[in-house]
């Protein structure tokens, strides 16, 4: 008696496969089960980073914060305690925008916290 076997079912899982790995070099985007691995791999990375993209813009944001504070003569800690302080609620992301593309407003916003 023959082994029963799903072809439809398989070759669309492959293909699924083979498909998301389009433009990998070599075997990674010809060969499934290398392709397999490196789509996997791929997808642990994307997790990975999401969580990565996070920290680095937040960390990016207190840099570019502390640069445009310190031009008028504070430090960042000191800064964000006596916005906290004042209860003005700009979160880090408006406040870097604004460092860089508005000094005018970022200053008002410091000349506030003071």
């Amino acid at each position: 008696m023959p082994r029963s076997v799903n072809v439809v079912a398989a070759r669309r899982r492959r293909k699924k496969i083979l498909k998301a790995a389009r433009g990998y070099w070599g075997a990674r985007s010809k060969v499934f089960t290398v392709a397999k691995n490196t789509y996997e791999k791929g997808l642990q990375y994307a997790y990975r980073d999401r969580k990565t993209k996070k920290r680095e813009f937040r960390a990016l944001w207190i840099q570019r914060i502390n640069a445009g504070v310190r031009q008028h003569g504070m430090s960042y800690s000191a800064f964000m305690g006596k916005l906290h302080g004042k209860g003005i609620e700009l979160n880090r992301k408006v406040l870097a925008d604004l460092a860089m593309n508005n000094p005018d407003a970022f200053k008002a916003i410091v000349d506030a916290a003071k």
